[in-house]
């Protein structure tokens, strides 16, 4: 079956015009032509268009689609699940809404004051997460779009106030256990992406309505956190002598504000393919650095002992949004900043 393309703009929602462009890039063209010289599409191209039509659903330009086309093929099978996992996550954000606008129905049909403060904070959130991120970044952010997610984080926030209002310090091995598996699902649940992790952690500070919604408080984040790096220096303690670790105790935590961003900054660096040896790279190293001798110490010899236990200790690597990729690339520039620095 052949199909003009008034025809196939009609079945397909596109636009001639859309069709025309298209063709004219390279993107889409017709398989034949009338003696006329009029585009006629056959039943090969509509597999392309589909590829096309869901990779600009997935937030691709034109661009990047050409170049996805031009490499090796990816099955339309693959495509046509990542099209329902897309769909699946923006009906799970449409039901939660629903849930929501039908709790405030029911309150009204019983003539009881709706909670409007809630509904408000609901549409208020909406707007947020436009500010912070993009629709396609949305998609990667399963706590933020996900029904299922919201109420695991939701069990989670309440376990760990409950162990929070019983007198529980940061030294509580069922604190730093909900630590641990609260940065766990962190990393999960943004796509083991700082940079969306770095965003959301900075809409949380700056978003009281965020806070309100998630019931997580800076309060509650602080006790997350210390209990986190207190999990953290035990897994240090069976590598340092006793002075190491009194040193450990006495700064670790004290910069943990600046790592989010930095990490992110290294991992936008790779995902351009960044030389280890490119000076903006070789200024997120000696920062890296600043960050780990606060901690560390300036001695070589304890230094080394730090980079041992990451090697020897994988749990060390939890929920830190750091891999061995990350610091394999840091160690090459690592190595330039050491020239320039002896001792470094």
């Amino acid at each position: 079956m052949l199909l003009k393309i008034g025809e196939l703009a009609r079945l397909t929602g596109l636009t001639i015009r859309t069709l025309h462009h298209y063709d004219s890039i390279g993107l889409l063209s017709p398989s034949a032509r009338t003696q006329a010289r009029y585009r006629l599409y056959q039943h090969g191209d509509m597999d392309r268009l589909h590829r096309i039509m869901a990779l600009r659903k997935f937030g691709l330009s034109l661009a990047d689609i050409a170049n996805a086309l031009a490499g090796p093929e990816l099955p339309l099978t693959a495509i046509v699940a990542q099209q329902i996992a897309m769909l699946e996550r923006q009906i799970a954000q449409a039901s939660s809404l629903r849930q929501r606008l039908h709790s405030l129905q029911a309150q009204l049909a019983q003539g009881q004051p709706p909670e409007l403060a809630e509904w408000l904070t609901t549409m208020e959130l909406m707007t947020m997460y436009d500010t912070y991120f993009s629709p396609e970044e949305l998609q990667q952010l399963p706590l933020l779009t996900d029904a299922a997610v919201e109420q695991e984080w939701k069990e989670l926030v309440a376990r760990v106030r409950a162990l929070q209002a019983s007198g529980a310090g940061a030294d509580d091995a069922q604190a730093q256990a909900l630590a641990t598996q609260w940065m766990v699902k962190l990393v999960r649940d943004t796509g083991a992406h700082p940079g969306l992790f770095a965003r959301l952690n900075s809409m949380h500070a700056q978003e009281p309505a965020m806070q309100h919604s998630t019931s997580i408080d800076a309060n509650l984040m602080q006790f997350i956190l210390a209990a986190f790096n207190a999990s953290r220096m035990a897994l240090y303690r069976p590598f340092l002598n006793a002075q190491e670790y009194a040193h450990l105790l006495a700064n670790y935590g004290k910069r943990s504000g600046e790592w989010p961003d930095l990490i992110a900054a290294v991992r936008a660096a790779m995902d351009t393919r960044t030389a280890p040896t490119d000076p903006a790279v070789l200024q997120l190293a000696r920062h890296w650095l600043v960050l780990f001798r606060a901690y560390a110490g300036t001695d070589p010899a304890t230094q080394l002992k730090f980079r041992q236990a990451h090697q020897q200790e994988p749990r060390l690597m939890q929920g830190s949004f750091v891999d061995g990729a990350m610091l394999q690339y840091l160690g090459a520039a690592m190595a330039v900043v050491a020239q320039e620095r002896p001792g470094a």
